[in-house]
């Protein structure tokens, strides 16, 4: 069966790309390049799957907004 999951992809401060999967709680990782972010969350989301099982009641994506407060 083949599954769909949203991912989220920023950059950080020193140059990686952190990917993080919102439907499944702590399933996130990082790299140097897109490409291998990619294959790193598949193999997270593969990885999260098998310990965790699929996850409860999914959330519908509707977009990601930035949000600007003073601090």
């Amino acid at each position: 069966m083949t599954r769909q999951f949203n991912v989220v992809v920023e950059r950080d401060a020193e140059g990686f790309f952190v990917a993080t999967v919102p439907g499944l709680p702590g399933c996130h990782t990082q790299a140097r390049s897109l490409d291998q972010l990619m294959e790193r969350v598949r193999e997270a989301i593969e990885l999260y799957l098998e310990v965790e099982g699929e996850p409860g009641g999914e959330l519908d994506f509707v977009g990601v907004q930035r949000v600007c407060v003073e601090a």
